[in-house]
Parts: structure tokens; C-alpha cells; sequence
């Protein structure tokens, strides 16, 4: 009798210890080691300028830390910090019809990210992240573009969630 409830006790405990966690937002933050996040806006340093671009891209990353994550937004200082700039927009041709015109144009924003982990300091990095889209020819850049960077800031903001929170 004095084993079974020695075991009971055992396996009780030992459930109690173990847990599973699932978390559908891609984010693994040890929430008591991390606190907060400072989203410092990032500035157009790309030779073409779409003026509602950059306004565009920050408030998006900061909606995703702030929707996917319990962190704390705050202007410095934060245990994590983004920051960084847009370095391209640009427009390519990509194929070229029998006319000698290009038949599609591709359109690529870049950006260059410094993330520094305050905890953690092992996790810091600077990397170029992009992102690029392709239309026809027969429509003009003003047509399309705000559809196109509207889907490749929503690219741009997933790959450095990724790249900084989710341990990808």
C-alpha cells in the first residue's frame, strides 16, 4: 500500500513538472528574461522614394511584435531593439519582348536590420532582408504599387519577426 502511494505521489510530481507549450505565433520569448522592445523607426536611404513606404513599414513591425508578442514597446532600451533602414527600391526589367521593351519589371525593397538582444547578446545581428514582386509591363508603377508593397512589407516584417524572435 505504502508503494502504491509512493508511486502515485511520483507520477503526480512528475506530471506536475512537465509541460508542453505551443505557441502559434512562431515566437519562443522567455518572458522573464525579456521585457520589452524598442522599434526604432527606420529611415529611406533608397535612391527612389515611395513616400508612404517607410511610414508603412514601421507601423507594421511594430503592430506584429506588438500583436504576436506580450512585449512591452518602448521608445529606447528595450531588452530587445530593432532598428535599421530601407536601402532599395528599385525596378528592374526582367524580360524583354521581341519590341526591345521589357515585357515584366520586377519591384524589390530591401532592408538592412540591426537587432540587439540586451539579454542575450549572442543573438545580435545586422543583416539585409528583401523582398520583390513582378508586374507586367503594360501597367505603370503607380498602378500597382501600393497593392506590391503593401504584400512585400507583410513579407519583410514575417522574415524579421522570424529572424529576431522566433529563433528560426
Amino acid at each position: 500500500m505504502k508503494r502504491l502511494i509512493f508511486f502515485a505521489i511520483a507520477a503526480a510530481i512528475v506530471a506536475a513538472s512537465c509541460t508542453v507549450s505551443y505557441k502559434f505565433n512562431g515566437a519562443s520569448i522567455d518572458y522573464s528574461k525579456v521585457r520589452s522592445i524598442a522599434v526604432i523607426d527606420f529611415t529611406n536611404q533608397a535612391t527612389l522614394v515611395n513616400p508612404s513606404l517607410v511610414n508603412n513599414f514601421n507601423d507594421a513591425l511594430k503592430d506584429a511584435y506588438n500583436k504576436q508578442t506580450r512585449l512591452e514597446q518602448v521608445r529606447r532600451n528595450g531588452d530587445l531593439q530593432v532598428e535599421g533602414e530601407i536601402t532599395t527600391y528599385a525596378i528592374t526589367p526582367l524580360s524583354i519582348g521581341a519590341d526591345a521593351y521589357a515585357s515584366e519589371n520586377r519591384l524589390t525593397i530591401g532592408v538592412r536590420v540591426r537587432f540587439a538582444n540586451n539579454t542575450n547578446p549572442d543573438e545580435d545581428f545586422e543583416r539585409t532582408f528583401s523582398a520583390n514582386r513582378t508586374f507586367a509591363s503594360t501597367s505603370t508603377l503607380e498602378e500597382v504599387q501600393d497593392q506590391l508593397c503593401e504584400e512585400m512589407i507583410e513579407e519583410l516584417v514575417d522574415q524579421i519577426f522570424n529572424a529576431t524572435v522566433a529563433n528560426w
